[in-house]
């Protein structure tokens, strides 16, 4: 069976390009996880400061969205399945010489230079790949594909930890790197760049191939494209200081093991994360296909009632209600994670979906990129716990925002886009 001909002799193969998918989106996330889990270890063994440790996260985040709009822009431009899966070996490789380490700078440029690098390109190639091979069903196999970050930072969340007390944290970055090369190889044979129909390819041909600056153009001259990028920052915001310092917080806070603070700050937020991810998923397809700015809507819904839960897991002394404030934070912000691409590609022509993604991913990783560092600067001068605490008034303002853009921009911009094609 050919590349050319594998969607019509085989209809399913697209919920197969989303196993595929699903599985490098899960090692991805994983993979990145397992340096906050860990991070106890690091700081002890190599004795780095707080700020030290924040500033690596910061630094890997920066260079990530310094690369992420050329990754767009190449998934535009060249084969998503071999940018796919080259990024998966890449930042695979790169994951386990991390293990390598032996200082501050081999730290910053494992972790930032070469896994931020190689996962740059994996990004807006593996979300265009899976909107173009699912349509009808975008809404629900994108809420799907989420699940596997959900999934991927629980299982690290313990296995790092509980890898790094057997035999150090080393041996964490060694084992979830192989796996990876393991799921690139397994790719490079059964993934398939999808072939549009040949007038639709030929249409396509005869424009020129988009470059760097139109996908910053569509996203900032696009005010629905604008907002969301703006408020994709505020959540990154958020979940980059909370991925990067709730597991030291309840390690030192209330004396956990490292695999027991690895899993207890991951598992909650993200077993309700999935659960709320389906169930926003299946209801961005009914209620967008009545009135697309739902979409939109249920994103600024989701961040406003999170609000609540981020106060309450920050601010207790008892366990099972900061418990209660990852659970309901998770289950919240699931409903911005379900629409986010589907509400991009809404309004942004389908030839700059890859190059648009880019823009919003690098935008959200910029400013996400300063969390890690203002809450380790925090942490020493006012505590972790104010901190946390903080991130809530960010997505107060952003779900304020995204309420306003569904209301006034979205169906303007979604109807532009129908209009022009």
């Amino acid at each position: 069976m050919t590349t050319a001909t594998v969607g019509k002799k085989n209809p399913k193969y697209k919920w197969e390009v989303l196993a595929l998918l699903w599985v490098a989106y899960l090692l991805n996330q994983a993979d990145r996880q397992v340096f906050n889990v860990v991070l106890p270890l690091i700081r002890e063994d190599l004795g780095l400061s707080d700020v030290a440790i924040g500033s690596i996260a910061t630094v890997f985040n920066l260079f990530y969205a310094l690369l992420v709009p050329i990754g767009g822009l190449v998934g535009d431009r060249f084969s998503r399945k071999w940018i796919v899966t080259g990024s998966i070996l890449f930042w695979s490789v790169a994951t386990m010489f991390t293990g390598l380490c032996n200082g501050f700078v081999m730290l910053v440029l494992m972790r930032s230079v070469a896994t931020g690098g190689g996962e740059a390109f994996f990004g807006p190639a593996n979300y265009s790949l899976l909107a173009q091979y699912h349509d009808k069903t975008r809404a629900f196999a994108m809420s799907i594909h989420q699940t596997a970050y959900y999934i991927g930072i629980i299982i690290s969340g313990y296995a790092a930890g509980y890898i790094g007390q057997l035999w150090g944290w080393r041996s964490a970055f060694y084992v979830f790197g192989a796996i990876g090369v393991v799921h690139g190889i397994v790719m490079a044979v059964r993934l398939k760049d999808k072939k549009e129909p040949a007038a639709v390819a030929a249409a396509e041909a005869a424009e020129p191939k988009p470059r760097l600056m139109e996908g910053f153009r569509m996203v900032f001259t696009t005010p629905t494209a604008l907002i969301l990028t703006i408020c994709f920052s505020g959540l990154i915001f958020v979940l980059t200081g909370y991925l990067t310092w709730m597991p030291t917080y309840l390690f030192e806070n209330f004396g956990m093991d490292l695999a027991g603070a690895g899993f207890h700050s991951m598992f909650y937020t993200h077993l309700f994360a999935f659960v709320g991810v389906l169930l926003a998923g299946r209801l961005s397809d009914k209620l967008g296909s009545l009135h697309p700015a739902w979409r939109m809507a249920m994103q600024g819904i989701g961040l406003l009632v999170a609000v609540p839960f981020i106060v309450l897991m920050g601010n207790s002394a008892t366990l099972w209600v900061i418990y209660i404030g990852f659970a309901g934070f998770g289950f919240a912000r699931a409903f911005f994670d379900a629409n986010t691409y589907t509400v991009l590609y809404d309004v942004i022509p389908p030839r700059y979906h890859s190059s648009a993604s880019g823009v919003m991913i690098m935008t959200g990783f910029a400013i996400g990129a300063m969390a890690p560092l203002v809450l380790g600067a925090m942490k020493q001068v006012v505590g972790l716990s104010s901190g946390i605490s903080m991130l809530a008034i960010v997505w107060l303002v952003c779900g304020v925002v995204m309420l306003l853009g569904a209301k006034y921009f979205y169906m303007k911009d979604y109807n532009k886009i129908r209009h022009e094609q």
